[in-house]
């Protein structure tokens, strides 16, 4: 038993030294390369990239962001589809998503209740025109059964004037944006 202990004892003292001895850890430093205040020496290891950082030494404010604002296309979605709420706009995801809303008409067959949802996915940030796909489903319920429900994807007009809208805004958004960016730069001296 003690035999076992002494080995246990052997092969910790061994396994430490051999992990210790790969890399001296006391680095000999001029005492003129660290700074004397702690917020200082925390900067300087910030700056080396040295430790973690919980939001200590950081300077406050805002990053730069590549969000929503700046892209025109999802500006111009917002804009187009104003006129119903949504239940799912996710910039990140790359989607939106409408409520179910009334359509102006009645259902022909049966004489139910008919309801849109408009769905506009991102396929890319560009202004394109298979930069953004919108799909349409139709939902018709009866006038005496509201439960009983059918919901379809449709393929109609609304479709591509929804997508055509979005474009023509997306363009003006994008002239506009670049003119204000194009009065924002410096002219060089020749």
């Amino acid at each position: 038993m003690k035999f076992n202990n002494l080995i246990t004892y052997i092969f910790l003292v061994l396994s430490f030294f051999l992990t210790t001895s790969c890399k001296n850890p006391f680095r000999w430093t001029d005492a003129r390369e660290i700074p004397v205040s702690a917020d200082e020496r925390v900067q300087k290891n910030l700056e080396e990239g040295r430790g973690i950082q919980f939001g200590i030494g950081k300077k406050k404010g805002g990053g730069t962001f590549d969000f929503a604002s700046s892209n025109e296309l999802w500006r111009a979605s917002i804009e187009v589809l104003d006129f119903v709420s949504f239940t799912n706009a996710s910039y990140s995801g790359g989607i939106i998503i409408t409520d179910w809303f009334a359509g102006n008409q009645e259902s022909s067959n049966n004489g139910g209740l008919r309801e849109l949802k408009i769905t506009v996915r991102f396929l890319s940030n560009e202004i394109r025109a298979d930069g953004i796909q919108v799909i349409i489903h139709e939902k018709i319920c009866k006038k005496t059964n509201v439960s009983n429900c059918k919901i379809r994807k449709i393929k109609s007009n609304i479709k591509n004037e929804i997508k055509l809208a979005i474009l023509k805004k997306a363009t003006i958004l994008k002239k506009e944006s670049d003119k204000k960016n194009l009065k924002k730069r410096p002219k060089k001296n020749r």
